[in-house]
């Protein structure tokens, strides 16, 4: 496994625990990197680095991907909400939500990130982490994201 996966459930298993418990990024953070390492009953150990857990390379990658979500998640959540018609973002799995908001943040504000690896690599958390229905609605919800995304550069030639 890639270190950029790693680094997407890393982020993954950070924004979850954030949206679970209300604690603080570098809080969650911690308590998942210990997690991983430790290899307790819930959490893979890795083998990314010494020490089961993921390397530096992948933590740096997943601390930009949970710090940017953060940092945007009212435009991401507006986004989601307007691309998912008939679901409010707060009934949606926490693992969908997340894994959607990860991925949305990588297609807007992520421009060096192939749009289809975003969205590839999220049907693959959603094969990982969500329910069997996941990687459709994932999958469902982000083409409509990249399809707004090439109305908007259509209707606005460089």
């Amino acid at each position: 496994m890639g270190s950029r996966r790693r680094a997407r459930e890393l982020a993954l298993k950070v924004l979850y625990r954030v949206d679970l418990t209300h604690e603080e990024m570098h809080q969650s953070l911690q308590s998942v990197l210990e997690r991983m390492s430790l290899g307790e009953p819930g959490e893979e150990a890795t083998g990314d680095s010494v020490g089961g857990g993921p390397s530096g390379e992948s933590r740096e990658f997943a601390w930009k991907l949970v710090q940017g979500v953060q940092a945007n998640l009212s435009q991401i959540d507006e986004l989601l909400t307007r691309m998912a018609q008939n679901w409010r973002v707060e009934r949606m799995t926490m693992v969908d939500r997340n894994i959607l908001r990860l991925a949305i943040y990588e297609l807007l504000f992520c421009p060096e990130i192939p749009e289809r690896v975003s969205i590839n690599e999220a049907i693959e958390l959603g094969k990982r982490f969500g329910s069997a229905e996941s990687p459709a609605f994932i999958n469902g919800i982000l083409d409509q994201v990249l399809g707004l995304g090439r109305c908007a550069s259509a209707n606005n030639p460089g």
